[in-house]
């Protein structure tokens, strides 16, 4: 069963697969990215990731944030999905944030990422396009993070648990950064309301 990260980048460069492969030798990882046919290596649509045995991990859809494209429906997708979410504070600061993006890179995350060593490959690619193109980063069934990549927004479901590096909105509009447990009602309570947990480790 697969599922979807993605980068919603505020800067469209072209992104060569020669570039990716040279943050993965970085981490002492390997793997092989396939273009689509009637793609170019630096000018990518789409990308087919799969590790060194030849396991399908996962599929890399690159989207700009054009009137007309998929990546302009997805994000007016995403600023009708969050209005039900909290905490209220994140979700207005998304919608303006919205206005900044130029491109989503859709990650269909494969079964066979979450074996082994494998997530690491694919945490890589995530990091090697982001540091590109800056911007934020969403999580299905998670939400969204900041620029900094801590978590913002809850879409968790009920029963989550688990430490997780997250932030609130100041009232200077400056981030609150913490680590919280998910599972923790009194935690969870506060971060929805826009709040400080009190328990919360500070960061």
């Amino acid at each position: 069963m697969s599922y979807f990260i993605r980068v919603l980048g505020t800067a469209d460069p072209d992104i060569h697969l020669d570039h990716i492969q040279d943050a993965l030798a970085r981490q002492g990882l390997g793997a092989r990215l396939e273009a689509d046919d009637d793609d170019e290596a630096a000018t990518w649509r789409v990308i087919n990731v799969t590790n060194p045995e030849g396991q399908e991990l996962l599929q890399i859809e690159r989207n700009p944030v054009v009137a007309g494209r998929l990546g302009m429906a997805e994000l007016t997708e995403f600023r009708g999905f969050i209005r039900q979410h909290q905490p209220a504070s994140a979700v207005g600061w998304l919608q303006r944030y919205f206005d900044e993006v130029k491109v989503i890179y859709a990650f269909e995350v494969l079964t066979a990422a979450s074996a082994d060593n494998n997530f690491e490959i694919v945490s890589a690619i995530r990091t090697a396009i982001w540091d590109r193109t800056g911007g934020i980063l969403q999580n299905d069934n998670e939400g969204f993070t900041n620029e900094d990549g801590f978590h913002i927004l809850w879409q968790f479901d009920d029963d989550a648990t688990g430490d997780k590096y997250c932030a609130v909105l100041n009232a200077d509009g400056s981030w609150q950064r913490f680590r919280m447990d998910l599972g923790d009602p009194f935690q969870r309570m506060a971060f929805l309301g826009g709040e400080l947990p009190q328990t919360a480790v500070r960061l």
